[in-house]
């Protein structure tokens, strides 16, 4: 990690990642108990991504709430999607991207910027980058979709094509930023990314003033981490529920793990979570602080999400949408008489994954 990087994470560890209440429980022998809370620190937590909201919210689409009565397991239940599939690029994606483009120096601005992506955060990066007038590159591997090269090509962004597989293209990317001295766009692994995911939690806050739980699909953790840093500020007592498919749960093992894992992964319908994690990625020790409860879904149970969603609302919803949704389904009945959000992450559906729907 660069030095600049290294102190800017201990920043944001120190900062935003402290629970609501850092509690020091003194067991004495009357069965008293001590809480310490660090007040101040999650203030500046919450305000990290709330600077974030206000400095995007003309940029993004206020995404709405949908009542979702159908598929709650009794009335006492109730249910709600935040629909970030209906941003301009399909994806909350375009937060993260959007954050870390208005956050540029005016020199960082005028070279442009570099990302690596065969979906969703190349979209992000590419709309956002046109929105602000400014140059964007992003890299993308021979694997990738014609229909998503296209709609980056249309948003302005030059499509560089390397390697065979994400990795080969991220390296490529990584490689000419160092050399030309632009920023690269991390989807994950960025603080200012991770503020912009957050501004989620913000509004749902706004829109369900007593939230009790949340569902949020994980891949590299900036989502999660994003809205978990905000949540355990503004509304401690709500639940975050951390969403993984079976066949890749990287973080899920490596928040297990305490350390980044190379975790064997098979193919998943959940394409946009699928994948590595950097061993410096400021997410993990986020999540690790943030996240409430785990959930692992299969792909069986995920693509039953997805049928239901199409079937009931005919909304074509992404796998990691599918994955949240499948959590909440799995342990619906451990939720009678809460409030409960899910996070329609995207839907931006591969014509692979349509055909198995």
């Amino acid at each position: 990690m660069q030095p600049r990087a290294a102190a800017l994470h201990k920043d944001f560890l120190l900062i935003c990642c402290i629970p609501p209440c850092l509690r020091v429980s003194v067991s004495l022998c009357l069965g008293v108990e001590f809480s310490l809370c660090k007040n101040k620190s999650m203030q500046q937590a919450g305000q990290r991504v709330v600077d974030a909201h206000t400095r995007i919210r003309s940029s993004v689409l206020q995404t709405p709430i949908e009542e979702m009565p159908e598929l709650a397991p009794d009335k006492s239940v109730r249910l709600l999607f935040k629909m970030e599939n209906l941003q301009e690029t399909g994806s909350f994606k375009l937060r993260g991207a959007t954050n870390k483009i208005l956050s540029l120096t005016p020199q960082q601005a005028a070279d442009g910027v570099i990302a690596a992506s065969n979906g969703n955060h190349g979209l992000g990066v590419a709309a956002a980058a046109r929105r602000t007038g400014i140059r964007a590159e992003v890299y993308v591997s021979s694997h990738v979709s014609s229909s998503k090269a296209k709609r980056i090509e249309e948003r302005g962004a030059t499509l560089r094509q390397v390697g065979s597989n994400p990795l080969d293209a991220e390296l490529a990317a990584r490689a000419a930023a160092q050399q030309s001295g632009k920023v690269f766009i991390s989807p994950y692994n960025d603080i200012d990314v991770m503020a912009g995911q957050g501004t989620i939690a913000v509004e749902l806050l706004q829109q369900i003033p007593h939230l009790d739980s949340v569902f949020v699909a994980v891949g590299g953790g900036g989502l999660i981490g994003g809205m978990g840093a905000y949540l355990k500020w503004a509304s401690p007592q709500t639940e975050v529920v951390g969403c993984w498919p079976e066949n890749s749960p990287v973080l899920y093992e490596s928040i297990r793990a305490g350390r980044i894992l190379n975790v064997p992964e098979q193919p998943t319908i959940s394409e946009s979570t699928a994948g590595w994690l950097e061993q410096d990625s400021v997410t993990l020790e986020v999540c690790t602080k943030v996240i409430d409860r785990s959930v692992l879904v299969s792909e069986e149970e995920i693509l039953a999400a997805m049928r239901r969603v199409r079937d009931l609302r005919g909304w074509m919803i992404e796998g990691a949408a599918g994955v949240a949704l499948a959590a909440f389904l799995k342990y619906a009945s451990d939720y009678s008489g809460k409030t409960v959000a899910v996070i329609i992450c995207g839907g931006n559906v591969s014509k692979e994954v349509l055909s198995r729907l």
